[in-house]
């Protein structure tokens, strides 16, 4: 009985790979991309009309693509990128935050590591092509890439406090470790953006290039890493991640916690705010208790 019941689930998650792979094949997504061209993956996120803004189907679809392009053993190098000339991503869909729950954010949050595990596990380098605009979710999207090129039209940072939220999903964690602690805490703390000539002089990104020639560049970068070992570059990867691997509890102690504030008057100030296209006040949120009764 438990052969059979093995060998049912094993029929089942290969039905579910093959209906994966054939989706791709025909790029039956709503909100990405995907394609192989040789040894090449592209994923791109498609929302242009939002800014390739990510919401809950993009995640869905980008986890879809990411499967059928970390699988596929043919497959030496992935191109992370978005549609048009003005972002890579501006970040979550904030329009979905209004209406998200404790228990819908903590699901949606969960989602999101596993994109974030395969694009950091898949075994091969994933490289951002950064278009326009990297900006808090979009920003951290980047981040989880092994090797980022930017257009010298990008622009960088991060928008958490800003919109009652916080950037657990790489920011908090990866940001320290790439530009230095006190650097860190200005990008996520201040929320400004920086320019891509200014990301690269604090090693956000590792070249700029005309807009223009991103994606030459890009591919070039790529050729390059076709001509070196697979099994070395996949150990390679594997042990650089080591320690960015054993901060995995931080980022499930911060999906506990930051669902926990979805719907709170906090968070819905920085969503409404947003959506009003008017500054948050959060000054509000800040009481004295000087003269209140012991």
């Amino acid at each position: 009985m438990h052969f059979s019941s093995a060998t049912t689930q094993y029929t089942i998650a290969y039905s579910q790979l093959v209906l994966v792979e054939a989706r791709v094949q025909r790029n039956e997504y709503e909100d990405v991309i995907a394609s192989k061209d040789g040894q090449t993956g592209t994923v791109t996120i498609n929302r242009p009309e939002v800014l390739n803004a990510l919401r809950a189907q993009t995640y869905i679809d980008l986890i879809s693509a990411m499967k059928w392009l970390g699988n596929d053993d043919e497959v030496g190098v992935v191109i992370l990128t978005g549609v048009g000339d003005r972002a890579f991503s501006s970040g979550g869909d904030v329009k979905a935050q209004a209406s998200r729950t404790v228990a819908a954010g903590r699901k949606h949050l969960h989602r999101m590591m596993e994109l974030f595990a395969l694009v950091r596990n898949c075994g091969k380098p994933v490289v951002a092509a950064v278009n326009g605009f990297a900006i808090g979710g979009g920003h951290e999207l980047h981040l989880m890439c092994d090797i980022t090129i930017a257009s010298d039209q990008a622009r960088f940072g991060q928008v958490g406090p800003r919109v009652g939220s916080v950037p657990i999903w790489g920011a908090t964690q990866m940001l320290p470790r790439i530009v230095g602690e006190k650097k860190a805490r200005e990008i996520l703390f201040l929320c400004r953006q920086y320019s891509a000539q200014e990301a690269l002089e604090m090693g956000l990104v590792n070249k700029v290039v005309p807009h223009e020639t991103l994606m030459t560049e890009v591919q070039s970068w790529c050729d390059e890493i076709l001509d070196k070992s697979p099994q070395s570059l996949r150990i390679a990867k594997t042990s650089l991640n080591f320690e960015s691997d054993l901060m995995y509890s931080s980022y499930l102690h911060g999906i506990e916690m930051l669902a926990l504030t979805y719907g709170g008057t906090e968070n819905l100030e920085g969503v409404t705010a947003f959506l009003e296209k008017r500054p948050p006040d959060y000054r509000k949120f800040r009481h004295s208790e000087a003269g209140a009764s012991l």
